[in-house]
């Protein structure tokens, strides 16, 4: 290892460590450089400021939990995989309370590159589920609700433990939510207009994974945004 990615592996080591025991989860760069034996010009040469700096803190501290999902070979049961992701996303949270809180910081103006794969991960999930007929809307709308629930619910154990202490909370958000956009048994007998939006959203999401679908790049652009807003506005009705 060379001395310069020593240092920055020792800045981004010791800035984690003062992350994780500090009473609310912010550090000084000043503190960490003193932890660090560093200068404050090696700090910013590594990381920009002290944003950059905790961008990559929370990148670091994801790589782990999301080395477990890149891992992870999906099932044949997509609507059983995303329970699994909610359910791991939220334990991750609350083991590591200061860490999470950093990473969805309103403070921190460029979303780290984990929360992003994170995104990323769950919307994969959802367009199998599509993919399957198992889905109401479309993935990347489904995608934003279950995201958006689910950080909400961990924000609020990890930030308000006191007062959100039911140990089953999670778990019936997350059936609360997946219920209002997945479709797990789909019923034959349903009527003909229960049954457009989630056939919208399944040759929405098999358009995506055909490799030649006979249409021009616009023109399948364009037909997927047809049958998104199909099974979005099927949503809101």
């Amino acid at each position: 290892m060379s001395s310069t990615t020593s240092t920055r592996a020792r800045i981004l080591q010791v800035a984690a460590q003062l992350v994780g025991d500090s009473p609310d989860g912010d550090i000084s760069t000043r503190a960490v450089c003193e932890a660090a034996q560093v200068g404050a010009p090696a700090l910013y040469r590594h990381f920009g400021d002290k944003e950059g700096l905790l961008s990559a803190v929370v990148d670091h501290g994801f790589e782990q939990y999301l080395a477990t999902k890149r891992e992870r070979e999906a099932s044949a049961d997509p609507v059983e995989d995303l329970r699994r992701g909610w359910d791991s996303h939220v334990e991750f949270a609350v083991r590591n309370p200061n860490l999470y809180r950093l990473m969805n910081s309103p403070a921190m103006r460029t979303p780290p590159a984990a929360a992003l794969e994170s995104h990323r991960i769950l919307t994969r999930d959802l367009e199998r589920a599509a993919a399957q007929g198992r889905i109401r809307v479309a993935p990347e709308l489904a995608a934003q609700m279950v995201m958006s629930a689910t950080v909400g619910v961990a924000l609020m154990l990890v930030a308000r433990p006191a007062t959100f202490d039911d140990p089953g909370l999670s778990r019936r958000v997350r059936d609360a939510v997946h219920a209002s956009i997945l479709t797990p048994d789909p019923d034959p007998g349903a009527g003909e207009e229960a049954e457009v939006p989630s056939a919208a959203a399944r040759l929405s999401a098999l358009l995506r994974q055909a490799q030649g679908s006979g249409l021009s790049t616009a023109e399948a652009a364009l037909m997927k945004e047809w049958l998104d807003r199909v099974a979005n506005t099927g949503r809101e009705g």
